[in-house]
Order: C-alpha cells, then sequence, then structure tokens
C-alpha cells in the first residue's frame, strides 16, 4: 500500500513537469500560411495614391477569403459615398 502511495505521488508530480518541459522547448511557428493569406501588399502602402489603395483592397480581399473578419466586416468594406470602392 505504501508503495502504491509513493508511486501514485511521484507520478502526480511528475506528469505536469513533464507536459510543462514539452511545451516550453517549441520554436516559433512558421508564418507562411498566414503570408499566403495576408500577402505582402500591404507593406508600405498610405492609401495615398490609386496603386496603394489597390494594394490595401488586395490584402482585404485575403483576409476576407479566408474568413477572418465577418462578412459584415468584409461587406462594409469599400463601400465608398462616390461608387468608387473607396471611403
Amino acid at each position: 500500500m505504501k508503495q502504491q502511495t509513493a508511486l501514485m505521488r511521484s507520478v502526480a508530480l511528475m506528469m505536469p513537469a513533464l507536459v510543462l518541459a514539452g511545451c516550453g522547448i517549441s520554436g516559433p511557428a512558421d508564418v507562411t500560411g498566414l503570408r499566403r493569406v495576408v500577402g505582402t501588399d500591404l507593406a508600405g502602402a498610405r492609401g495615398a495614391t490609386p496603386a496603394d489603395q489597390r494594394r490595401i483592397d488586395r490584402t482585404v480581399v485575403g483576409l476576407c477569403a479566408a474568413a477572418v473578419w465577418t462578412e459584415a466586416e468584409c461587406g462594409g468594406h469599400g463601400a465608398g459615398d462616390d461608387g468608387s470602392g473607396r471611403r
């Protein structure tokens, strides 16, 4: 009985330690999937020119296609007052 209690106590102490050690040694995740969805068009775009606005629009399309934003949020993008698609 004492041996079984000692064994259970050892297991109860070692399992959390092993789980935490296993979680702590993993490296950073790869971001290539996110890069494919979002793209790199947004880097450097300010929205000051039509070309910048196209770059922003391409980024938003990727995020909407990946369902990062809700359908209502995606529908509101580009709904400008002048009909040009810009706000």
